[in-house]
């Protein structure tokens, strides 16, 4: 349950992660109100920071600002132990029922 629970929030946040970011890259060149780069790290840091990172490259967005070229990196690292850990929990948690 808890990796169907994983695979839902990162879906989610993922895809909330790519329309925030194309969004802003859009505000950004015709001139209407911007994202906050808080509320794009705050997206980052709650999951979404591989599909925002990847989004950035591919539409060239924040590519220049080391607090997203290297911050998002970082937390999607954090992301990818945290799923490790919480799934090697889990499956030693049930190794042990089973015993």
């Amino acid at each position: 349950m808890t990796d169907v629970l994983i695979l839902l929030w990162t879906a989610v946040i993922s895809l909330t992660a790519i329309v925030v970011t194309v969004k802003d890259k859009l505000a950004a060149k015709s001139g209407h109100r911007r994202t906050p780069e808080a509320t794009l790290l705050w997206i980052g840091f709650f999951g979404g920071a591989g599909a925002m990172l990847l989004t950035m490259k591919l539409i060239r967005h924040k590519t220049r600002k080391p607090k997203f070229m290297i911050g998002l990196p970082l937390m999607l690292a954090l992301h990818v132990l945290l799923i490790g850990i919480v799934l090697l929990w889990q499956t030693q948690t049930l190794l042990v029922k089973e015993l």
